[in-house]
């Protein structure tokens, strides 16, 4: 486990009209580590993660990311650096204008190019295997309209991975998914966040999910979002119980423990 810290919140807030959603959020993410993000529907999931991928402004506090060897706010780097540092799955995908799969997935070099610089061999040889990872090989002329709902989402997580940030924010990846890209996306994840051969954990990322048994096998934090202020965070073994989840759901959810760990079922 790398203590490499990738983005840090210090008494960050978010509010929406009549509710208060998170209060003084006082949390950092570190390479090496793979955060589940779980809530109730509208207890303020999407709107974390567009807030601390600068889409949407804090109503208090401060996001804050490495930079020249210190931690920055946010709001004093450029775009372009940003997105160097942190990439943002959103939770639907629509692509509402023509272009192919590889011209699509050719978008997420841009941060790493210059005003007016082409694409180089490269670029197009990290976006072929991009594609590769998602099954998406040999459709690279297709065009994006012509994809099924979870076509169009695996080649929206293919572009995440093309941008080749090592900060990953990601809003319900499975949507649209049948089980074996369920797993097949978080396997990638896994595999960028704990590589093998001794490589350098340099990687991390942070998942809103609801599925509980996909978060237990293969994060190794999470984040509780409670949707009135409060929220609980922490390792995976200390945080995900029976107890907190039917706090969190209100509703019973009942651990069961199987010889390759545990699963969770609703009472």
């Amino acid at each position: 486990m790398s203590n490499t810290c990738l983005l840090r919140t210090r008494g960050l807030g978010l509010t929406i009209p009549g509710r208060v959603l998170l209060d003084d959020f006082n949390w950092q993410i570190q390479a090496g580590e793979c955060w589940a993000l779980l809530g109730r529907n509208g207890s303020g999931k999407s709107t974390l993660l567009h807030t601390l991928a600068g889409i949407r402004p804090a109503q208090t506090g401060a996001i804050e990311l490495p930079h020249e060897g210190n931690l920055q706010s946010v709001t004093k780097l450029p775009r372009r650096t940003i997105a160097r540092q942190m990439a943002l799955l959103q939770q639907h995908t629509a692509y509402p204008f023509d272009a192919t799969v590889e011209q699509m997935a050719l978008a997420g070099r841009h941060p790493h190019l210059g005003a007016w610089q082409q694409e180089s061999a490269a670029d197009f040889a990290i976006v072929g295997q991009a594609l590769d990872d998602m099954d998406l090989s040999g459709l690279e002329k297709r065009n994006v309209s012509s994809l099924s709902g979870g076509e169009a989402r695996r080649l929206a997580f293919a572009t995440m991975l093309v941008q080749q940030a090592p900060l990953l924010l990601l809003d319900e990846p499975s949507n649209h998914l049948d089980v074996g890209h369920q797993i097949q996306i978080m396997r990638k994840l896994r595999e960028l966040i704990e590589p093998d051969n001794n490589k350098k954990n340099n990687s991390a990322a942070l998942i809103a999910i609801h599925d509980l048994n996909l978060a237990a096998r293969f994060c190794s934090h999470v984040l509780m979002l409670f949707g009135d202020g409060r929220y609980l965070a922490g390792p995976l073994d200390e945080i995900l119980s029976s107890k907190q989840l039917s706090e969190l759901y209100d509703y019973p959810i009942e651990q069961l423990l199987w010889d390759q760990g545990r699963c969770f079922l609703p009472g």
